[in-house]
This record gives C-alpha cells, sequence and structure tokens, in this order.
C-alpha cells in the first residue's frame, strides 16, 4: 500500500500541472501603453492569468492577476515612454499558477517616434473611445428630435380633429339660429284667425 501512495500523488500532481503560457506577445499602443497577449495549451484547467511587469534595470515590479476570466490578453498602463520592459505571464488554476513564460523585452516608443509612425489610418484607443461617444450623443440628439417631431405632429393632428368637429356644429348653430329667427312666435299657442 506504501508505493501505490506516492503513485497516486505523482499522478493527482501531474493532473494539475498547468503549462507556461506560449506565444507571449506584446503590441505598444501609445507612449504609454501597450497590449499583451497570449496562448495556453489546449486542456489546461485555466482560470485566470498573472502577469508581473518590471522596467529592464530596475527591481520593483508591477504584479496584475485576474481570476474567474477566460481572457487571453492584458492591458498594460501608466508605461513610461522610450523605456524597457520585461514581461511574464502565468497561468492560474484552482491548483496554484504555471511556471513563468518565457520573458518578453519590449520598448517603448519616444513620443515624437509615436507621433511620427502613426499613419493617417491608424486609431489609438483615446479616439476609438471618443468616437464611441460621440456616435452615442449624436443616436441621443437624433432620437431626441424624433420624439420631438412625434410630439408636434400628434399635437397638431389633435388640434386639427377640435378644429375640424367644432366646425360643423357652429355651422349647424348657426343654421339653427337663422330659422329660429325667420319663425314668427305667437304668444298664445294658435294660428290667427281671420273674423269673419
Amino acid at each position: 500500500l506504501s508505493p501505490f501512495i506516492p503513485l497516486c500523488i505523482l499522478f493527482l500532481s501531474s493532473l494539475d500541472s498547468l503549462s507556461a503560457p506560449l506565444n507571449v506577445t506584446i503590441k505598444p499602443l501609445e507612449g504609454n501603453s501597450a497590449i499583451v497577449t497570449w496562448d495556453i495549451l489546449e486542456g489546461d484547467p485555466v482560470i485566470g492569468f498573472a502577469i508581473t511587469q518590471q522596467k529592464k534595470d530596475v527591481r520593483m515590479l508591477r504584479f496584475i492577476q485576474e481570476v474567474n476570466t477566460t481572457t487571453r490578453s492584458c492591458a498594460l498602463w501608466d508605461l513610461e515612454e522610450d523605456t524597457e520592459y520585461i514581461v511574464h505571464v502565468q497561468s492560474i488554476s484552482m491548483s496554484g499558477t504555471s511556471p513563468l513564460s518565457e520573458p518578453v523585452l519590449f520598448r517603448t516608443p519616444k513620443e515624437s517616434e509615436k507621433l511620427a509612425s502613426k499613419s493617417p489610418d491608424e486609431v489609438t484607443m483615446e479616439e476609438v473611445g471618443q468616437a464611441a461617444q460621440l456616435r452615442a450623443g449624436e443616436l441621443i440628439i437624433i432620437v431626441v428630435v424624433l420624439v420631438m417631431w412625434a410630439g408636434v405632429i400628434a399635437l397638431f393632428c389633435r388640434q386639427y380633429d377640435i378644429i375640424k368637429d367644432n366646425e360643423p356644429n357652429n355651422n349647424k348653430d348657426k343654421a339653427k339660429n337663422s330659422s329660429e329667427c325667420s319663425t314668427p312666435e305667437h304668444p298664445t299657442g294658435g294660428l290667427l284667425r281671420s273674423k269673419v
């Protein structure tokens, strides 16, 4: 029985072991932000990730950890321009973390490089956010204008119906009043007879 227990522990630990993330790539977005992407082996019970970000020649590092997610990318922010960074990614499972991925070294662009390298067709995250806000604002304005026009049209139709309904009644009342005035009234209620 004693040789069987270590084999079970070894088998269970091999089931829970995670492989390090693969194909870690970094794409700088602006002088102060970047996107890290990676892949994992199929079948790994991954429930999150952990990222370490460190300046090349500085011991201080940033640690980013997310759980309960299946995402395979993460934004790095507040980066200094024209600075080299080293990034590692780890997978997280219920039983722990994977080994660190291979280190990825990248340099953030200078502000002048960023402006020079940006093509007219390239859109930054900030511009996308501004465009989305603009579209939302435009849609709100369009909806408000349409609602106002619908209200004006409904009010006009209602007023027109009221005027139209009252117009024939006014004509009938006028006709009644004129016919009443043309008929002679007799206080006795009878016809006048001539005496013979």
